[in-house]
């Protein structure tokens, strides 16, 4: 794929934006469609051209990106009425860098084979500052001769990592989300236990930089959770989705997850408590209500 490609990218959100940025200013030919089309229309600055239908960005395209919210989102557009799917010519390469459950992923793989179309399910991490940089983890399932195809793509917005066939690629992302959700609830409940028990929270982080604790959470999530900073580089909202679909598929073969099953229960009456537009990092809030519901218990 070193060829200047014709692409689509449909999927124009806080990563999507930087995602097909980066890919036009490689010198690829980017065609851009979102379904709030003023998110895709800042794209064109960058020589993209901006379509109303998501159809018509998989017309004649080598490469199709899908970088949409969820599994039935994804499977709307890409199979359901809006026909990008069907609209993609035989021998082409549809990458789905959503987060969408593995059965979803294998589901579509076997649509896009009947029509000749190649298939690699490649979620990220990263978020924002990662997109922005080009340096987003990618985890790819699908067959090694189309991830090896499709490297040189992959590596215009970040680092990938062939994990395995189809659906690999969303276990991986399903374990990294369990990882970072748990981690972020952890790192919360260490600076509340901190400023509780009479340290400074800030000073806890500064002191722990560097040492076993120390991590690209802390530093970040918890610098945000210490300045009450909860502008999303990721909306919570998003989290229980993959946490559930995580838990789900772990009792599908037979694993019991009991910390992801109540950091699953966090994040959930996060968002019922109207904290789900926040960063991933608000759930610090999350656990100072539930404090606060104990001392009016108490009292």
């Amino acid at each position: 794929m070193n060829k200047t490609l014709n692409v689509g990218f449909i999927g124009i959100g806080i990563m999507g934006y930087h995602m097909a940025r980066r890919i036009a200013e490689q010198g690829h030919r980017v065609r851009a469609w979102n379904r709030t089309q003023d998110k895709a229309q800042r794209l064109a600055a960058f020589g993209i051209e901006v379509e109303a239908n998501a159809a018509d960005c998989a017309r004649n395209a080598d490469v199709m990106i899908c970088m949409l919210s969820s599994g039935p989102v994804c499977d709307e557009v890409l199979l359901g009425e809006r026909g990008v799917l069907a609209a993609m010519k035989s021998g082409s390469t549809l990458i789905v860098m959503s987060s969408i459950p593995v059965e979803t992923a294998r589901h579509q793989a076997e649509a896009a084979r009947a029509l000749g179309v190649d298939y690699l399910d490649a979620p990220v991490s990263g978020g924002e500052k990662g997109a922005e940089a080009a340096k987003l983890a990618i985890m790819v399932g699908g067959e090694v001769e189309v991830f090896e195809r499709s490297r040189p793509l992959f590596e215009t917005m970040g680092r990938p990592v062939r994990v395995g066939p189809t659906g690999s690629g969303q276990l991986s992302k399903l374990a990294n989300q369990m990882m970072v959700a748990s981690t972020i609830t952890a790192v919360a409940e260490a600076l509340l236990f901190a400023e509780r028990g009479g340290a400074d929270p800030a000073k806890l982080r500064e002191a722990l930089l560097g040492g076993f604790a120390d991590s690209t959470i802390l530093r970040l999530h918890g610098q945000r959770m210490i300045e009450g900073n909860f502008v999303p580089g990721g909306p919570a909202k998003y989290q229980p989705k993959d946490t559930s679909t995580a838990l789900a598929l772990a009792r599908s073969i037979g694993l019991e997850l009991p910390m992801l099953d109540l950091v699953d229960r966090l994040y959930r009456d996060m968002v019922e408590h109207g904290d789900g537009d926040l960063d991933h990092s608000a759930i610090i809030l999350e656990l100072k209500r539930r404090q606060a519901g104990a001392s009016d218990t108490l009292s």
